[in-house]
């Protein structure tokens, strides 16, 4: 490995110095969605509802993290119809989303350090809250059952427990 790419141990797992660009993404994503999928609380969104195709998926959700992090793709979808579209299907709760980013900051934090890497959690926070609040129709402090946003620093994962 070279010095551009200085990497540190972490729990037996080799940690890249930070998000660098298209390719480092694709790893993440790959790994984060595999995680997803294989997910009892959330894989159902994605494998059962959506049925999505990682391999179709993949590349558009790359451009999204690319335009977000480096603005260097050409993103022009709404990312908000889909989720729509999805919850109109299968209601997705405060807790879904609070699983989704405990599943997305593991995932960076499992392979990256740095401000992009930091950069890439913190949007992730405000993409699931925003989602959740247009999709509830709310502020989203309230799921229909009570539980609201579970706020990440409350959790044991985020802290590295």
């Amino acid at each position: 490995m070279d010095s551009s790419r200085a990497a540190s141990r972490v729990e037996g797992t080799v940690v890249e110095a930070d998000i660098r660009g298209r390719a480092d993404l694709d790893v993440v994503l790959r790994r984060f969605y595999l995680a997803a999928f294989a997910d009892p609380a959330i894989g159902p969104f994605f494998t059962e509802v959506a049925g999505t195709d990682l391999e179709t998926h993949l590349p558009r959700i790359t451009d999204f993290w690319e335009r977000a992090l480096f603005r260097s793709a050409d993103y022009r979808r709404n990312a908000f119809a889909p989720h729509a579209a999805l919850h109109s299907a299968r209601a997705m709760t405060a807790g879904d989303f609070g699983r989704w980013v405990q599943l997305w900051r593991a995932t960076i934090d499992g392979l990256h350090r740095g401000p992009n890497a930091e950069r890439a959690k913190a949007q992730g926070e405000r993409i699931a809250l925003t989602l959740h609040k247009r999709l509830a129709g709310t502020d989203g402090t309230r799921d229909g059952d009570g539980t609201g946003f579970i706020p990440l620093a409350a959790l044991e994962l985020r802290a590295g427990a």
